[in-house]
């Protein structure tokens, strides 16, 4: 199967220009949010280096990213690159469950493999993979038991159409989890009273 970013900007374009005013766009250096600067503006996702998975990655924090964090930079959220201290990886591992899950599904979705990324290769490593990789699965595991976010399920049912994984997403998603969390619990989805 074919992996050009360039349908991937096609896709989030097509979804979001119009109705969010905002385009994904292939960058060359590091990803970021650049909110729309004058009222009929659009935002820009830019995802690194033309990458697949930088594209996955940064369609996921944009799909939760709430209406006031869209128009701030970068979302307004701190980040400390490459070389954190185990203060500074603890609080990167726990704002990063949620959008490697959802990038996660995206690319099950898209049928391409996801690599869990602690980026932290100059610093202390992971504060602790392990949970980390469980807390991802997890979370995984609820949005696709009771959905996800609504912009990240338009683009998720998007993806799952445009490269014909709708009947495989179960199969590939059990596969995948013992590959990525192999100590994940397994999730009970008869637990669930309401959509999270």
């Amino acid at each position: 199967m074919n992996h050009n970013p360039d349908d991937l900007i096609m896709l989030f374009n097509d979804l979001f220009r119009e109705s969010f005013r905002t385009i994904l766009v292939r960058g060359s250096d590091e990803p970021e949010y650049l909110p729309a600067s004058e009222p009929d503006g659009l935002a820009w996702v830019v995802f690194a280096h033309g990458f697949f998975a930088s594209a996955l990655h940064e369609i996921a924090h944009w799909c939760i990213a709430g209406e006031h964090r869209r128009t701030l930079h970068d979302y307004g959220y701190w980040y400390c690159p490459d070389g954190r201290s185990l203060e500074q990886q603890q609080a990167f591992e726990q704002v990063e469950v949620k959008p490697q899950a959802i990038e996660w599904l995206f690319s099950l979705a898209a049928g391409t493999r996801f690599h869990i990324s602690v980026d932290n290769l100059a610093g202390s490593g992971a504060a602790d993979e392990p949970a980390f990789r469980d807390n991802v699965c997890g979370q995984a595991s609820r949005y696709l038991a009771c959905g996800l976010p609504s912009r990240a399920q338009q683009f998720f049912d998007t993806l799952k159409s445009f490269y014909g994984t709708a009947d495989r997403i179960q199969h590939c998603w059990h596969q995948d989890k013992r590959r990525v969390a192999p100590t994940a619990p397994e999730y009970d989805h008869s637990r669930i009273l309401e959509p999270l």
